[in-house]
């Protein structure tokens, strides 16, 4: 029997193939495309969650209710771990870990390595494997490093890398460290990833700030013990934080702030480590936005409801076609389950081939898609028992849905009904309308939010920076040689080339560089009974001039004066106006209660020393000879040729790194990358959803259209013209096709203004937009009807009024 029924499935997809195609290609591209976006949502919903205790994990913040705007910073003192461990017998393990990078040599040869400063807690906190050593001993001394496999393979091949001796560092600020511990390497989706860890007690900075309140470098994580609640632990916080952070209470009550809804001006609260990576506690610009990857599984879905739609609908469709096949059949004896079994059984074969030209499909994309969205995705994810069980169920879902309606309801047929040629099936264009109208207003709501989202990136990378981002080149000046020799041997080689505008250094780089790194140094102190958070940036002179950042008052750092290079600053206007000061050149004050007082010598304009995505910070530049990043103008004219003479320049000034130039308004650009992978994936999403809407739209018109033959044959014997035809066929789609457009446009604002509200500088949405998607989606289904409408006005209605 099911031999049989197998059979007669394939003789009638073959006796319908150009359905049949229609159908499997359908489905083939929806399975494929749902494929790569479920699988990069699983990728990103899953950060983090391979750590054994990760529901206990959690990386504390500050919460500060000021009255301006409230803040959450992760950035943390020294002196907080230590007092947070001596105090809580509920934290079973807790670490600092300092963001870093250096150079390590062994037996002469120089690596470039992400190496972290972290406490010996490390090892109990995270489940990263220790392949070699012991978790209780790998960080007893402040000379251990652990590093990873890669790392280690790296530096020794096939040697053993326990016990050997490697120095990290350059010139005076060298040190000899042993290897204690080799650990497994991090799995791309960690938000913690490294080359090697150290103690935090060997980072920079750490003895002038270990009891320094005040001085906020790093993030920290803990792990509660497993019956303590993180509400409870919470209020246990706020004591602790009265006591050591009182300066911030002061500070917040004098500025008139008031408390929260959880009763709090000042307080320390604890991030989930599965929102770490979302940032979904924080407001946090560099962090993957959560909502882009509902979103992502919101078109997958989508997709996967349009294709089935089609199939519903052609389905449906052809069951008139097909009616007095199955009358015949029921006359001969059919059973009402056998017919049902056999014609779902045809959807069924068309769902496999679909499905199975999909997974073809995505297996020879995967590649091209991960080069086109900067993803890592592997098909491997899929061979788990519990992937493949989702899968699976998938595919029974859309095959019992897209197939089972169809076969159910022409199961029903009345034998002799249709042997008269009545079809007893009620209203069924209720049923193939509303699903057109959900196509089409899927398909009208993607292509709204793609544009809108287009848009908005468009206004970030737009936005005035404060500082001149083109014509300048920006060179990462990396770990193998000093900062300071770098910058004076680039002035040197550089200093009467015409070409050449302008040289600074700086700190921190002017958006994402060829080497993907950025820092932050951000300072908290008090003046004048004022609680002052500023990013704390050091460039090296010329910084206003190459940049072309203007002055608004006082003057920038200067040879000339020996004394700028030790406490002279100059500040942003934000900077000024958070010390209260109208007038603030000239004016001192004090990081460090036991510090030097340090004087403002000028005052520029506020300008964003990262992206757009969040508030502009107030900045204190001061002077430093040692950058990280060597910033270089050069004229217009000559921008790949500077670049090729710059190239060659480094070769001289440091042999053994590695030049790695770019352009800064480039840089600025990868500040938007994950929206710009959001515009992308919403482009390709709706411009198949309306692909796939059309094809189904276009083969409905052709099974109406058959079915009107007659109808068409007497309007044009009665004296209908060609347009009279085309309009009256075409009709019916373009009101469906208007209601999906009503439904989409508040829908699609909704979800976007939503979206929007995440960034400080944002757009306003246009109405035009929708007006314009409207017209769109109309002329698109009036030219998909059109085609076939056209063929059946034209044919001779003496043919058409002989059809039966």
């Amino acid at each position: 029997m099911f031999k049989n029924y197998l059979k007669i499935a394939f003789r009638n997809i073959w006796k319908s193939k150009g359905y049949a195609f229609i159908n499997i290609v359908g489905l083939s591209v929806a399975f494929c495309v749902s494929v790569f976006l479920f699988l990069t949502a699983y990728f990103q919903l899953t950060f983090d969650n391979f750590h054994a205790d990760g529901d206990r994990i959690y990386q504390p913040y500050f919460f500060s209710n000021d009255p301006e705007k409230a803040d959450k910073t992760t950035t943390m003192p020294f002196p907080l771990t230590t007092a947070l461990k001596a105090e809580f017998p509920e934290i079973e393990g807790i670490t600092r870990i300092v963001n870093g990078s250096d150079v390590v040599e062994y037996k002469g040869k120089y690596f470039d390595k992400q190496v972290k400063f972290i406490d010996p807690d490390f090892l109990k906190i995270f489940s990263f494997p220790l392949v070699k050593g012991n978790k209780d001993m790998a960080l007893r001394d402040l000379s251990s490093i652990i590093m990873s496999e890669n790392m280690a393979k790296a530096i020794f091949g096939t040697e053993d890398p326990m016990g050997k001796t490697v120095q990290l560092g350059l010139g005076m600020n060298k040190k000899q460290y042993v290897v204690t511990g080799v650990l497994g390497d991090f799995p791309e989706n960690s938000s913690i990833q490294f080359d090697a860890f150290v103690r935090s007690e060997n980072a920079n900075g750490y003895q002038s700030q270990k009891d320094a309140w005040d001085s906020r470098s790093h993030v920290v994580y803990l792990k509660l013990s497993p019956n303590t609640d993180r509400d409870s632990f919470e209020k246990k916080l706020k004591p602790f934080a009265q006591k050591y952070l009182a300066e911030n209470f002061t500070s917040l009550k004098k500025k008139g702030a008031k408390p929260d809804e959880r009763g709090d001006i000042f307080a320390i609260r604890l991030q989930k480590m599965a929102n770490v990576h979302f940032g979904t506690e924080l407001v946090t610009g560099g962090s993957t936005p959560v909502a882009l990857v509902y979103a992502l599984m919101g078109i997958a879905f989508f997709i996967l409801l349009i294709a089935c739609i089609n199939f519903i609908n052609l389905n449906v469709a052809r069951s008139f076609i097909r009616a007095r096949e199955v009358g015949v059949r029921k006359s001969l004896g059919a059973l009402k389950n056998q017919l049902f079994v056999q014609i779902w059984g045809e959807a069924a074969v068309i769902c496999f081939v679909g499905f199975l030209v999909g997974v073809i499909l995505a297996t020879l994309l995967l590649p091209t898609f991960n080069a086109t969205f900067k993803s890592k995705l592997t098909l491997d994810y899929m061979l788990k028992p519990d992937k493949i069980a989702l899968i699976l169920g998938i595919f029974v879902l859309v095959t019992t849905l897209a197939g089972g309606y169809p076969a159910w309801q022409m199961s029903k047929f009345n034998a002799v009904e249709v042997l008269k040629g009545k079809v007893t099936l009620k209203k069924p264009g209720i049923l193939r309308n509303s699903l057109i109208i959900t196509q089409f207003t899927l398909s009208s709501l993607l292509i709204c939010c793609t544009i809108i989202a287009v848009q908005q990136v468009n206004h970030l990378r737009n936005q005035p920076l404060g500082f001149q981002k083109e014509q300048v080149i920006s060179i990462p000046v990396g770990n193998k040689i000093d900062g300071k020799q770098a910058m004076q041997r680039v002035r040197n080689k550089l200093a009467s080339d015409p070409s050449i505008l302008g040289i600074t250094g700086s700190a921190v780089n002017l958006g994402v560089g060829t080497d993907g790194s950025t820092s932050r140094s951000v300072i908290g102190f008090t003046y004048k009974e004022k609680e002052v958070l500023t990013d704390w940036l050091g460039v090296d002179y010329e910084y206003l001039k190459t940049l072309n950042i203007k002055l608004l008052g006082g003057r920038e750092f200067d040879p000339a004066y020996p004394a700028d290079s030790l406490d002279r600053v100059v500040v942003t206007e934000s900077m000024a106006k958070m010390i209260g000061e109208p007038e603030p050149v000239g004016k001192y004050f004090q990081t460090d209660t036991a510090g030097a007082k340090i004087q403002i010598i000028g005052v520029i304009p506020d300008f964003n020393l990262y992206s757009t995505k969040s508030d502009k910070m107030p900045i204190t530049i001061h002077l430093s000879h040692s950058p990280s990043y060597i910033f270089i103008r050069v004229t217009p004219q000559s921008l790949k040729v500077s670049m090729d003479k710059l190239k060659a320049v480094w070769k001289e000034v440091a042999p053994e790194s590695e030049f790695k130039g770019s352009f800064m308004d480039e840089n600025t650009d990868n500040w938007y990358k994950e929206e710009e992978r959001l515009s992308q994936v919403f482009s390709l999403a709706s411009g198949i959803a309306i692909l796939l809407s059309c094809l189904g739209l276009f083969a409905v018109a052709l099974i109406v259209i058959e079915q009107r033959t007659k109808e068409i044959g007497v309007r044009k014997v009665l004296g209908a013209s060609i347009s009279n035809l085309v309009f009256v066929l075409s009709q019916d789609f373009v009101k469906m096709v208007l209601v999906a457009i009503v439904i989409a446009t508040p829908l699609a604002w909704f979800f976007m203004q939503k979206w929007l509200d995440n960034y400080p500088y944002r757009i306003e949405i246009n109405p035009l937009i929708f007006v314009g998607v409207g017209l769109a989606a109309i002329f698109v289904a009036v030219a998909t009807v059109s085609f076939q409408s056209i063929k059946a006005a034209l044919m001779n209605p003496v043919k058409s009024l002989k059809s039966e």
